[in-house]
């Protein structure tokens, strides 16, 4: 109805409707979203009097709505030129360790979004395709969107006089081995960039594609550095393919692992994300952490699973479709966006164990700071 009868002007965000009854449904809908709103009546016309819902207390609930009810005509969400006023308690309450040693970049660089009134960065990739009104659930990779510049781009910031050759993660927010690069190649031409420019590397991926850039990683690895991340879910062949149906099956990415070790190329697993229910057994996790040891993984972390806005949908469709006896545990557990903070610290634990068990290092508080040399004269010609 807001498609249909709604509209935004000025910071005013109301429906219309000469139908009563449907005036009616539109508020019982804000009722159950929790959302404030205003009734205006006016006898315009005669005869056929105009009822207008009005959404008030400004930008913020007018968020609420958009972000709720996802509007398919982006022009009546538009809030270009509105000032950002909310009254969220924006400091810092507790600081509180999480038990995890390593973290993980997840930026992915496509945009900023605003929430509760708050601007914030985006950080998982389905939800990114909404920004380019795409469906991030049942049109999820049907299309892909290649940054075909990205190497040309990337070499510019690379030759920068400000640039200190900080470590640069690729692949936290999408894989950046999708069959797609099989012929694009713009992972390599990134990785060459990088190398030519001394600057150190970590990659996550879930394919086995990476092996074929292992002359490059390679020279990474004598140089500026290299770490390479293999997205391990689980090592049973069946649930694998029941849940990353489209990626290789773990035991070629761990082939692939032990590969670029061999290489002098150091790896690691994340075992990530653990799904309660379905990956979160001891017995599970041994395997993972076991197989990781064994093709030559040096590192290992690990995080429950996360369900933003748009992997939530999928999640929850993959669970009613394949795992219905789940759904009730998975709606109690995922009131939010993450799984209770005892859920986490658990997996934490016991991943920490196995972890302990099979001889992984514990890393030091502090990693010695790594200078890198600086740019050869060589180098300087690629400008």
């Amino acid at each position: 109805m807001y498609d249909a009868e709604g509209s935004y002007g000025r910071g005013i965000l109301r429906i219309s409707n000469t139908d009563r009854a449907i005036i009616d449904s539109i508020i019982r809908c804000l009722r159950r979203l929790g959302l404030p709103f205003t009734l205006e009546y006016r006898p315009e016309v005669p005869g056929k009097p105009i009822h207008v819902v009005r959404i008030p207390k400004g930008l913020t609930t007018h968020l609420r709505f958009f972000h709720s009810v996802r509007p398919a005509i982006s022009r009546k969400t538009d809030i270009a030129g509105r000032a950002l006023k909310n009254s969220a308690a924006l400091r810092v309450v507790k600081i509180e360790p999480i038990g995890v040693k390593e973290l993980f970049d997840i930026t992915t660089g496509t945009g900023d979004f605003i929430a509760n009134g708050v601007v914030s960065h985006n950080c998982f990739a389905r939800v990114t395709h909404w920004y380019l009104d795409q469906d991030g659930v049942n049109d999820w990779s049907s299309r892909i969107f290649v940054k075909v510049n990205a190497p040309e781009v990337l070499r510019r910031e690379l030759a920068r006089p400000t640039w200190e050759r900080e470590q640069v993660h690729i692949g936290t927010a999408t894989d950046p081995y999708q069959p797609a690069e099989g012929a694009y190649r713009i992972t390599r031409q990134i990785l060459e960039a990088l190398r030519d420019y001394d600057t150190p590397a970590a990659l996550v991926t879930k394919s086995s594609m990476i092996v074929r850039d292992r002359d490059v990683l390679r020279q990474l690895a004598e140089g500026p550095g290299a770490f390479v991340f293999f997205s391990i879910t689980t090592v049973d062949p069946v649930l694998a393919k029941e849940i990353e149906p489209d990626v290789p099956p773990p035991q070629r990415r761990l082939e692939a692992m032990r590969t670029l070790a061999e290489a002098g190329i150091r790896t690691g697993v994340l075992l990530a994300p653990v799904l309660p229910g379905i990956t979160d057994d001891e017995a599970h996790l041994a395997a993972v952490v076991a197989a990781a040891k064994q093709y030559g993984a040096s590192a290992l972390s690990t995080n429950a699973l996360y369900l933003g806005d748009v992997t939530r949908q999928a999640f929850f469709g993959y669970l009613e479709q394949r795992r219905p006896e789940l759904v009730p545990e998975y709606e109690r557990l995922y009131r939010g966006k993450y799984a209770p903070r005892a859920t986490q610290q658990r997996i934490q634990q016991v991943v920490a164990a196995l972890k302990a068990r099979a001889g992984f290092s514990v890393p030091p508080r502090r990693p010695p700071e790594v200078k890198p040399p600086p740019p050869r004269p060589a180098q300087l010609r690629l400008l």
